[in-house]
């Protein structure tokens, strides 16, 4: 099984993370911040990675923490239950619309970690959430998980829009990179190897 889960206590936060990679996208999402729990829903039932997600975090300072350390769980819950990378596809893209945004990812889970994020918000918040904190989930995701991880926003007038084609536009991504190859079942995806 490509499960893992990962428990991570600071000063700030108290995280827990499960994922099975090999799941059908069910999701137990809480982190007392409402906007983010319907991005992580969104990535896990577009990638069909099962996801349980707990923090409790100092969001009566700021939701920076919450998000930032759920970033860096998550990715770390991932990397884990990738273990050495045997058989998967590693590569995956997604160019994702929805509405007036449309936006393209590309990304590789070599192990090297490299976030490129062409990501404009027309506002600095939808609702409550702070929408700097996107980038910040995903430096810590990638960061984490060994992810190069590339993100443009296409186009798109709506910051709610563009914030939730960009999660869905990971999780299509992230499906077809963790995904078993069936041609390369018991191989590593690198001629070096090892990633």
């Amino acid at each position: 099984m490509r499960t893992a889960k990962i428990t991570r206590k600071t000063s700030e936060t108290d995280i827990t993370v499960e994922v099975n990679l090999d799941g059908t996208g069910t999701y137990d999402i809480a982190t007392g911040v409402g906007f983010f729990d319907h991005m992580l829903e969104q990535l896990a039932r577009h990638s069909l990675i099962d996801m349980k997600v707990r923090c409790s975090g100092d969001t009566h300072i700021d939701d920076h923490h919450s998000v930032e350390d759920v970033g860096i769980a998550l990715g770390k819950a991932l990397a884990h239950a990738l273990g050495d990378k045997r058989g998967i596809r590693r590569y995956g893209a997604c160019l994702l619309p929805m509405d007036d945004a449309l936006v393209r990812t590309a990304l590789d889970l070599s192990g090297r970690p490299y976030l490129v994020w062409n990501v404009g918000m027309p506002t600095a918040r939808i609702g409550s959430f702070d929408t700097e904190l996107l980038r910040e989930f995903f430096q810590a995701l990638s960061t984490n998980g060994g992810i190069t991880l590339h993100i443009d926003a296409l186009h798109g007038f709506n910051s709610h829009h563009i914030a939730e084609a960009t999660f869905k536009s990971v999780a299509r991504a992230l499906r077809e990179a963790v995904e078993t190859d069936p041609r390369k079942a018991d191989a590593i995806p690198s001629t070096k190897g090892a990633l």
